[in-house]
């Protein structure tokens, strides 16, 4: 409640639709929480901010949680229609930022549906572009137009990275064994063995050369790669108790969605059943507490759970229970050339959804220090200040000469949270200096960026023989 409390929150569209949803008129609502009518009206028209009281008894009476009205569904409706909207399709249109903050405010889910439709078009177009070339080239079938991992980002973006049934039963099996990370390995084993008759087989790699993790249904065995480290063994264990043990809840919860396509499906399943593997090694209530408890020592974390650095972070951003929350983390990986290959956010950072991320962000620097935390004050193009921690981690080769593979891992969280971190030693969080980010370079109109690789799609290029900026692209202010 501190968070909210703490600044003016204009929430009038959201306690409008409150109202509406629950077929309230303003006078019985104003009635209900003991308010007066001119008040409420004053609220929903965005002309009183709403006091910390006021919010209480909304929590109170309608039984909803205080971070509905922290503007999470807004912000992220408006980063989307912003991004939107910078396509040079729409340039014509001439829509202010106060005109796109307005739409977000009074309808986030219309701004969905736009963003919904707006995706269809991109892939519809990338289609057309790839069938083309095909046909040219080789005559070939027609591509998958659609895009099952974004569509399952979607998906877990949407419920905040947060699953209250699998948490649960994975509490309870955790309860259940007695899990501890000196023995895990032993007791998953023998669950396997004792419940499902099935033994665990550690592989060499001349058995298994490509193959970390394979069950061999026939043979009833669960054959695991030495290559695997101690807690990526144990995870794979924990995966497969996942897949047969809850797999009617995991259907339940993907088959609830209109998937486009089956690989969405069937994506969005591992997904869950990754989620319920991560649950049951670092069960939810004693984790957070132990995450307050240690500030959120990310590598604390992993030796006290037996957990690497990115299964600890990914677990993180999961911690969303209604009246037992964590901080609300968004998490990225990436590797050397910038390709993102996951991303969560269960607060309201809100990533660019058809693009990378900006090189000004330290998460890319951390290749450089391999191993070392490295943190960070950011501030989008908004003023929204947030707090990042970034690591690197590696996955060494499978035998000498190997390459090996190093994927850079960003942690973050609005800076209203920061004081809850470890990390934050040394940093002046009342006035603090923030590094001006993006979203990516075709998205951000901040001029003179060194770091620019592509001018924004919102503006005119400015070009000019006789001069050269500190960036290669020099672009219109207006």
């Amino acid at each position: 409640m501190s968070d909210l409390a703490s600044k003016k929150i204009f929430a009038g569209p959201r306690i409008r639709r409150l109202r509406r949803e629950s077929g309230l008129s303003q006078s019985q609502m104003a009635s209900e929480l003991g308010f007066s009518t001119s008040y409420l009206n004053l609220v929903e028209r965005n002309q009183r901010p709403v006091s910390a009281q006021f919010l209480l008894r909304l929590a109170e009476v309608y039984d909803v949680e205080l971070s509905a009205f922290a503007g999470t569904d807004e912000a992220r409706a408006f980063a989307d229609l912003s991004e939107i909207l910078a396509d040079p399709m729409f340039k014509g249109l001439d829509l202010s930022r106060g005109e796109m903050q307005d739409m977000a405010d009074a309808a986030p889910r219309a701004v969905e549906a736009f963003s919904l439709l707006y995706k269809s078009f991109q892939q519809a177009k990338q289609s057309a572009t790839e069938l083309s070339s095909q046909v040219v080239e080789r005559g070939g079938t027609e591509p998958d137009a659609i895009f099952p991992v974004d569509e399952v980002r979607d998906f877990i973006h949407d419920r905040k990275n947060y699953f209250p049934e699998l948490d649960e039963a994975a509490e309870a099996l955790h309860e259940e064994l007695g899990l501890h990370r000196d023995d895990a390995f032993m007791v998953l084993a023998g669950r396997l063995d004792e419940e499902h008759g099935i033994r665990v087989r550690i592989m060499p790699y001349e058995v298994m050369p490509e193959t970390l993790r394979h069950f061999d249904l026939h043979r009833r065995q669960l054959l695991i790669s030495e290559m695997l480290d101690a807690s990526t063994r144990v995870f794979q264990l924990a995966l497969q108790i996942a897949m047969l043990e809850y797999r009617p809840v995991v259907l339940r919860i993907g088959d609830s969605h209109s998937w486009r396509t089956e690989e969405a499906r069937r994506l969005v399943r591992i997904s869950l059943f990754n989620y319920i593997a991560g649950a049951l090694l670092m069960p939810y209530s004693r984790f957070l507490n132990d995450a307050k408890a240690l500030k959120y020592d990310i590598e604390h974390m992993s030796r006290r759970y037996g957990a690497s650095f990115e299964q600890v972070c990914h677990r993180l951003t999961t911690l969303q229970r209604p009246g037992e929350r964590g901080v609300p983390f968004f998490f990225i990986r990436l590797d050397k050339a910038g390709n993102v290959s996951k991303r969560f956010s269960a607060g309201r950072f809100h990533f660019s959804r058809f693009g990378g991320t900006c090189p000004l962000w330290r998460v890319h620097d951390t290749f450089s220090t391999p191993g070392k935390i490295d943190t960070q004050i950011i501030e989008m193009p908004d003023n929204t200040r947030y707090f990042s921690v970034a690591r690197t981690v590696s996955r060494q080769g499978a035998r000498y000469g190997d390459p090996d593979q190093q994927l850079a891992i960003g942690l973050g969280c609005d800076i209203a949270y920061a004081r809850e971190l470890i990390y934050a030693r040394g940093h002046d969080l009342e006035n603090p200096e923030a590094t001006p980010v993006g979203p990516n370079c075709r998205l951000c109109e901040r001029p003179a960026c060194p770091q620019r690789a592509n001018p924004p799609l919102t503006k005119s290029l400015v070009l000019d023989e006789r001069s050269r900026g500190v960036s290669a692209y020099r672009f219109s202010q207006e």
